[in-house]
């Protein structure tokens, strides 16, 4: 029998080993390269599929965008457009005089007016009723205190004057504020009677008649300012101090930017130019007046809603040398007024002059008044 033996070569098992070395490592690396390239690869696929998906929800965000710019602009381009009516100097007139003054539509109609559009805005819109003052006043006229603000309404005034030429004299009269726009109103004052007492004997006449334009200069939430002009007529009887023609411009203001305090007020001149001036005793004179009044309830609170008590001074000058003395006639008029119900209001007030050798004692002054 014969026997092989076979003895290992150190060096080639050594390089073997080197070998098979060399093989795992190039393994491991191609598993490792191959690897990264398969997370490449999937973060590359990730990526681009995140690319794609925000792209495509910007593109459908940009339409859904321009779609509802678009469907805005073809709903502003269908939307009718809410523009001012234009009125002729008529239609302005006869809105004022006999539309709804107080709707909301109405309502809309006011604006501010100013000394510097003076001649260029408001002579073409009806007038409406301003709204309440800053302060949440409504703008109301008072009893003897200027006015201060346009008004579509009527007032039936009486006044009982004790003490007038050693007796007691009275009067009434119908006071009507006729608005033709926004700019203009016409006041007229019927003097329905004129009592006067006298020696041996009282006469009871119609009295002078006037009638005032009146210019609204500017007006603001707190703030209204007028100019009126008055013509008074000599359609009375001397015998009660009547029968003068006068002309009788006057400024006047209305404020109101705290709660319900109110403060009116104003000045101007009496001028009597015809009629039986010296006779009738008709003086030119230098007036003014200040009022300061404060609401205290709401209009809906009849029959004392819009309650205000005021007082009301009032001054008059003569200026000229018809008479033999010049004196300064003052009195204060405590009073108030208050809505009844359907714009229906009471008016009272108590005139008593300050200052020596008045012409009477006090005046009771009372006015029933309907606004429409």
């Amino acid at each position: 029998m014969v026997f092989a033996i076979y003895t290992r070569n150190p060096f080639s098992d050594s390089l073997w080993q080197e070998k098979i070395h060399d093989y795992q490592v190039l393994t491991i690396t191609i598993l490792i390269v191959r690897r990264k390239i398969m997370i490449k690869q999937r973060s590359t696929k990730r990526t681009q599929r995140f690319f794609f998906i925000a792209a495509g929800f910007g593109i459908a965000l940009l339409a859904a965008s321009g779609e509802i710019s678009a469907q805005d602009v073809v709903e502003d381009q269908a939307a009718p457009v809410q523009s001012e009516k234009d009125y002729t100097f008529t239609e302005a007139v006869i809105e004022s005089v006999t539309g709804d003054v107080y709707s909301d539509e109405a309502a809309a109609r006011w604006q501010e007016l100013s000394f510097g559009n003076l001649f260029s805005k408001g002579w073409d819109k009806p007038w409406s009723s301003p709204p309440t003052g800053g302060g949440g006043a409504p703008r109301h006229g008072w009893l003897n205190s200027y006015e201060g603000v346009f008004y579509r309404l009527s007032i039936a005034t009486f006044g009982w004057k004790h003490g007038l030429n050693g007796g007691d004299g009275y009067n009434s009269n119908l006071v009507t504020f006729t608005p033709l726009n926004q700019r203009f109103e016409i006041q007229t004052d019927i003097p329905m009677v004129a009592s006067t007492p006298g020696n041996p004997h009282s006469e009871t006449n119609f009295g002078d008649f006037r009638i005032t334009p009146r210019f609204l200069l500017s007006e603001t939430r707190d703030v209204t300012q007028t100019l009126n002009v008055t013509f008074r007529t000599p359609t009375g009887d001397v015998f009660n101090g009547n029968h003068v023609a006068s002309i009788e411009p006057q400024y006047n203001f209305w404020a109101n930017s705290w709660k319900g305090l109110v403060v009116r007020g104003g000045f101007g001149f009496a001028i009597p130019y015809s009629g039986d001036i010296n006779q009738a005793g008709a003086r030119s004179t230098f007036d003014a007046n200040l009022a300061v009044g404060y609401y205290f309830t709401p209009h809906d609170f009849a029959p004392v809603g819009d309650l205000v008590w005021f007082v009301s001074t009032n001054l008059s000058q003569p200026i000229d040398n018809r008479g033999t003395s010049s004196n300064t006639f003052v009195s204060l008029t405590p009073g108030f007024r208050t809505h009844v119900g359907q714009n229906w209001f009471l008016h009272g007030g108590v005139e008593v002059p300050v200052t020596g050798n008045p012409a009477y004692d006090y005046q009771v002054l009372g006015g029933i008044m309907k606004v429409y």
